[in-house]
């Protein structure tokens, strides 16, 4: 490798980090408001260093599964209480996956493991093709593993053995990604590098169908990149994706025919909820687009370029996340600030996980919170 594409392969790689601290521009302070509601913790614990991974939690309906890069731990979903803790043997790199009786996790050599849920015994262990950036996840019987090759694969939940893999060629330059996959109603769903979509039968790893979210531009390596690096946002009717320099689209989700398309860049993330698309874009502001044609309902851009997670929308509120550890409650009728709390202190890198009524927040530091917002 030349020492010009090592240096460009660098800054691709830390670029979805710095992308909400442009050069020139300091992240937003912090604005004074009057709180209308607050962000209650009701359980933590601190897990130990996620190092450069991001290290999601998995949650069951009784469960919830934690991870460091040295050990899983399992706690009790109502109090927080720590059920047992093991240590894979391996770097944790992945996040946590949770179903179907199993707990999974994958580590920086392509390892992947299966733990039972209750015990936390070893079901089985199998060699994936490369790193396991991303938590794995189970459906149907069948286990999805996205790797940091670009591949994802289909394993038996009951012993390991692979049953299907889907590859694509991977541009020589793109961003490093921890973006996984979502299965909705026997689709696998995934954004990859040049802006592709795929969606990806669940039991034999058929291409249903695979569309184009955005087209490389610009004159230069830097400036033509357009990976799509965050989860699609899937329901029953469309699931929409959208690309880093790129473009926002929305498209039936079985057939994939394209509904609506707007220019926007983002490497964070989007959520579908109700009637609304919500999106935090690379500058760290959040919209509320229509779903239907994807009008901007409101925009806040009062944390912009603090490094904002995708929106995370329950009931009433959206929750985002910032690089000082701050949670951020907004109103999703008009996006006005509601609540604020800071946890340790270090960035909070993936959006809050669903739990009920409430979230599960993981900060780079590796503290995890189960809380609830409470007018």
């Amino acid at each position: 490798m030349t020492l010009r594409r090592y240096s460009l392969l660098t800054c691709v790689l830390l670029l979805a980090a710095c992308s909400s601290n442009k050069a020139g521009i300091d992240p937003a302070k912090l604005i004074d408001f009057k709180p209308s509601a607050t962000i209650q913790v009701r359980w933590q614990h601190s897990l130990g260093d996620a190092g450069i991974s991001v290290l999601t939690p998995g949650v069951t309906r009784v469960a919830v599964f934690g991870a460091s890069v040295e050990y899983l731990y399992r706690f009790d979903r109502e109090t927080g209480k720590e059920m047992w803790r093991i240590k894979p043997g391996f770097t944790i790199s992945g996040g946590v996956g949770a179903g179907e009786g199993l707990v999974l996790v994958g580590g920086d050599q392509g390892e992947l493991a299966a733990y039972d849920e209750t015990d936390g015994k070893l079901r089985w262990q199998v060699q994936v093709s490369s790193e396991v950036l991303s938590a794995p996840k189970v459906a149907e019987g069948i286990v999805v593993v996205r790797t940091g090759n670009g591949r994802i694969a289909g394993l038996d939940a009951q012993d390991g053995k692979r049953l299907w893999l889907y590859e694509r060629v991977t541009p020589a330059l793109s961003v490093r990604s921890h973006a996984g996959v979502v299965i909705r109603n026997g689709m696998v769903y995934a954004g990859f590098a040049a802006g592709r979509l795929a969606a990806i039968g669940l039991t034999k790893g058929v291409v249903i169908w695979e569309a184009a979210v955005s087209q490389p531009r610009g004159n230069t390596e830097l400036e033509r990149i357009s990976d799509i690096t965050s989860l699609p946002a899937v329901d029953d009717r469309q699931v929409c994706a959208i690309a880093f320099q790129g473009r926002l689209v929305c498209f039936d989700a079985i057939q994939g025919n394209t509904l609506w398309t707007r220019e926007m860049s983002s490497d964070k993330g989007l959520a579908l909820f109700g009637g609304y698309l919500y999106v935090t874009d690379a500058d760290g502001s959040v919209f509320a687009l229509d779903r239907n044609t994807g009008a901007t309902l409101w925009k806040n851009d009062q944390q912009a370029y603090r490094q904002l997670t995708a929106p995370y929308p329950f009931g009433e509120y959206i929750m985002v996340g910032d690089f000082e550890g701050y949670l951020h409650v907004m109103n999703t009728g008009d996006g006005s600030l509601l609540a604020r709390r800071k946890t340790d202190g270090s960035a909070i890198l993936s959006a809050p996980v669903l739990m009920g009524d409430g979230a599960l927040v993981q900060t780079g530091d590796g503290e995890l919170l189960a809380i609830s917002v409470q007018k």
